[in-house]
């Protein structure tokens, strides 16, 4: 029987950026003690109170169909939390709940582009973003941004594609570089948006994790509300990566069109992980800033490490829980060095190529485990660039 086009050529290489984090997995099945700096998976955990309050909701009986755009509770909560966020007005009739950020970010597309519209996104990018695009149908051209200028994109280079696209897909702060839109940058974004009339897809799950500067939303732009889709999840900020639970937030009638599309697809998320992720928004700033802490501590540990080493350039990073490090001094891809440094050393970090063609040369390194090992596994990273640069 003959497959789909669009189901077999969501990854048309052949490739979808992650054979070290299978490799490296493989390795730990067999018994090998890997370091894994692979992932986004917050070493804590849930946090207990948020837990006990998923057990409740559960127990409680909240285990049936939940309403589909979303329980009218958390709607209002994210509403409220963005309003607050970004002072722009916002009501529970601009949310959609949604299985998690990539939920949202295919339902977006979805809503923005029509089979064969080009969808235009940033290089380097989150691993899933041409795939999902590919995934509705329409097709992906890449806007390469420079390691010299901080990994953020030029308007003018956004603007030589733009033309006949339907929608811009950002992400700020950055997964995989740590980098966070200027003000100036995301006015450029605005303008090309408006000039082209496309929609901007803005994908701000890592609005928690600030470490330098601040994070601003491009919806807060003049004119861009109403041509503006945000995605926003709980697994970043609440380290709720399992619960799959997100959101889409947009102009009201495009989210009434998004949540006759979740009636078609995922029927919406579970009662009782809503009422969890409505009572962790209800805990405010501190729980986010506690959940945020270890990344954020060993970020300044990473500083005062790579300070240390002249071969390892870095990216400042400047939110997110990555750190994208430069090994272009070893005269090696960044597929290759991620390859020597797991069998040499068994520590698992991403190649650069995994997050597009501006990313060759780097790694991305997770912040995801204690600060000891963490400190220790940076530092053999360093010594490792060291010995193949000499």
């Amino acid at each position: 029987m003959k497959l789909s086009h669009r189901i077999t050529h969501l990854t048309p290489s052949g490739s979808d950026g992650w054979e070290v984090f299978y490799r490296a997995r493989q390795m730990v099945e067999a018994g090998v003690d890997v370091i894994e700096l692979t992932i986004g998976e917050h070493d804590i955990g849930t946090d207990p109170v948020i837990l006990d309050a998923m057990d409740r909701a559960a127990k409680g009986g909240h285990t049936g169909y939940a309403m589909v755009p979303g329980i009218q509770n958390l709607r209002e909560s994210v509403a409220r939390r963005i309003k607050e966020k970004t002072c722009v007005p916002t009501t529970y009739e601009n949310i959609l709940i949604t299985p998690g950020g990539q939920s949202a970010l295919f339902a977006a597309h979805l809503a923005a582009c029509d089979e064969g519209d080009t969808a235009l996104f940033i290089d380097p990018y989150y691993a899933t973003y041409p795939g999902t695009i590919r995934s509705i149908g329409a097709e992906p051209l890449a806007i390469e941004t420079r390691p010299e200028d901080g990994f953020q994109p030029r308007a003018e280079d956004i603007d030589a594609k733009a033309k006949g696209a339907r929608s811009l897909l950002i992400n700020t702060p950055n997964n995989p570089t740590g980098s966070i839109y200027s003000r100036h940058t995301l006015e450029g974004i605005a303008d090309i948006c408006r000039k082209h009339d496309l929609w901007l897809i803005s994908d701000e799950v890592y609005d928690t994790q600030i470490w330098e500067g601040e994070h601003l939303s491009p919806r807060a732009l003049p004119n861009m509300a109403e041509r503006t889709l945000v995605v926003g999840s709980m697994s970043k900020s609440h380290a709720m990566t399992g619960s799959r639970v997100g959101w889409i937030c947009g102009p009201v009638d495009v989210v009434e069109h998004l949540i006759n599309l979740a009636t078609h697809t995922t029927y919406g998320v579970p009662g009782y992980i809503q009422d969890a992720a409505d009572f962790a928004i209800s805990q405010g700033s501190d729980l986010e800033d506690k959940i945020a802490e270890p990344f954020r501590r060993r970020r300044a540990l990473a500083t005062e490490i790579l300070a240390r080493h002249n071969t390892v350039g870095v990216v400042p990073s400047q939110g997110a829980m990555y750190i994208m490090l430069d090994l272009r001094a070893t005269g090696l891809s960044g597929f290759d060095f991620a390859n020597q440094l797991l069998d040499a050393h068994h520590i698992a970090v991403m190649p650069g190529e995994s997050f597009g063609r501006a990313a060759a040369g780097h790694i991305r390194v997770a912040m995801t485990i204690d600060d000891a090992r963490f400190a220790e596994a940076l530092e053999t990273i360093c010594r490792f660039a060291e010995s193949l640069s000499n």
